[in-house]
Protein backbone atom coordinates (compact mmCIF):
# COMPACT_ATOMS: atom_id res chain seq x y z
CA UNK A 1 0.00 0.00 0.00
CA UNK A 2 1.29 3.44 -0.90
CA UNK A 3 1.49 6.01 1.88
CA UNK A 4 -1.38 8.48 1.92
CA UNK A 5 -0.74 11.94 0.55
CA UNK A 6 -0.60 14.58 3.23
CA UNK A 7 -3.80 16.48 3.82
CA UNK A 8 -3.57 20.13 2.82
CA UNK A 9 -5.29 22.47 5.22
CA UNK A 10 -5.80 26.07 4.16
CA UNK A 11 -5.93 28.27 7.25
CA UNK A 12 -5.63 31.76 8.61
CA UNK A 13 -4.02 32.93 11.83
CA UNK A 14 -7.32 34.20 13.30
CA UNK A 15 -9.32 30.98 12.78
CA UNK A 16 -10.47 29.01 15.85
CA UNK A 17 -11.89 26.19 13.70
CA UNK A 18 -8.44 25.84 12.11
CA UNK A 19 -6.89 25.43 15.54
CA UNK A 20 -9.40 22.66 16.45
CA UNK A 21 -8.91 20.87 13.12
CA UNK A 22 -5.10 21.07 13.40
CA UNK A 23 -5.24 19.62 16.90
CA UNK A 24 -7.56 16.81 15.73
CA UNK A 25 -5.24 15.88 12.85
CA UNK A 26 -2.12 16.01 15.02
CA UNK A 27 -3.78 13.88 17.71
CA UNK A 28 -4.44 11.21 15.10
CA UNK A 29 -0.95 11.52 13.59
CA UNK A 30 -2.23 12.57 10.18
CA UNK A 31 0.33 14.20 7.89
CA UNK A 32 -0.64 17.79 7.33
CA UNK A 33 0.55 20.51 5.01
CA UNK A 34 -0.75 23.80 6.36
CA UNK A 35 -1.09 26.81 4.06
CA UNK A 36 -1.97 30.19 5.54
CA UNK A 37 -4.12 32.07 3.04
CA UNK A 38 -3.43 35.37 4.83
CA UNK A 39 0.13 35.24 3.47
CA UNK A 40 -0.50 33.52 0.13
CA UNK A 41 -2.72 35.19 -2.45
CA UNK A 42 -2.68 32.21 -4.80
CA UNK A 43 -3.86 29.91 -1.97
CA UNK A 44 -6.57 32.43 -1.02
CA UNK A 45 -7.83 32.46 -4.61
CA UNK A 46 -7.87 28.65 -4.67
CA UNK A 47 -9.89 28.51 -1.44
CA UNK A 48 -12.33 31.09 -2.80
CA UNK A 49 -12.74 29.15 -6.04
CA UNK A 50 -13.87 26.08 -4.07
CA UNK A 51 -16.09 27.94 -1.59
CA UNK A 52 -18.38 30.13 -3.66
CA UNK A 53 -16.04 33.13 -3.53
CA UNK A 54 -15.62 32.98 0.25
CA UNK A 55 -12.38 32.72 2.22
CA UNK A 56 -13.74 29.75 4.18
CA UNK A 57 -11.17 28.26 6.51
CA UNK A 58 -10.21 25.68 7.25
CA UNK A 59 -10.55 24.30 3.76
CA UNK A 60 -9.10 20.85 3.20
CA UNK A 61 -7.66 19.33 0.05
CA UNK A 62 -7.86 15.57 0.48
CA UNK A 63 -6.54 13.84 -2.64
CA UNK A 64 -7.75 16.68 -4.84
CA UNK A 65 -11.21 16.93 -3.27
CA UNK A 66 -11.90 20.22 -1.48
CA UNK A 67 -13.99 20.56 1.69
CA UNK A 68 -14.72 23.91 3.32
CA UNK A 69 -14.83 23.81 7.13
CA UNK A 70 -16.39 20.37 7.62
CA UNK A 71 -17.36 19.22 11.13
CA UNK A 72 -14.68 17.01 12.71
CA UNK A 73 -16.95 13.98 12.33
CA UNK A 74 -17.18 14.55 8.57
CA UNK A 75 -13.44 15.21 8.36
CA UNK A 76 -12.80 11.86 10.07
CA UNK A 77 -15.12 10.11 7.60
CA UNK A 78 -13.32 11.76 4.66
CA UNK A 79 -9.98 10.44 5.94
CA UNK A 80 -11.05 6.79 6.30
CA UNK A 81 -10.60 6.00 2.56
CA UNK A 82 -6.98 7.11 2.94
CA UNK A 83 -6.47 4.28 5.45
CA UNK A 84 -6.35 6.73 8.30
CA UNK A 85 -8.70 4.65 10.42
CA UNK A 86 -7.38 6.15 13.64
CA UNK A 87 -9.25 9.33 12.73
CA UNK A 88 -12.60 7.58 13.25
CA UNK A 89 -11.78 6.89 16.89
CA UNK A 90 -11.74 10.60 17.67
CA UNK A 91 -14.61 11.95 15.60
CA UNK A 92 -16.05 13.86 18.54
CA UNK A 93 -12.73 15.37 19.68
Amino acid sequence: MQPAMPVKMYTSSWCGDCWRARRFLQKHKIDLEEINISHNGEAAALVMSHNGGKRRVPTFDINGSFHGNPPLSKLAALLVPLHLDSAQDGQKS
